[in-house]
């Protein structure tokens, strides 16, 4: 995958940061973390369309989710 910087509808869940230093490649987990405890449908679809499934299940152990949006995942990727 090359560097690729987020889209604008998928950036405003990171208001909080500088943009220009968020890429998918080099934060993924970041990313995933963020838009599974965030995120709308669409978000999630375009997550889904970047970082396959295996990889956003590899890292639900160590993810800062709430425990409502951790159990819904764990259950949704089993």
């Amino acid at each position: 995958m090359d560097n690729q910087s987020l889209p604008s509808d998928i950036a405003r869940y990171f208001w909080g940061d500088d943009l220009k230093q968020i890429d998918v490649n080099n934060n993924q987990k970041y990313i995933v973390q963020t838009l599974l405890e965030m995120g709308n449908s669409d978000a999630i679809r375009w997550l889904f369309s970047k970082i396959d499934r295996q990889t956003i299940k590899s890292f639900l152990p160590t993810l800062k989710l709430s425990k409502k949006s951790a159990n819904f995942w764990n259950i949704y990727l089993s």
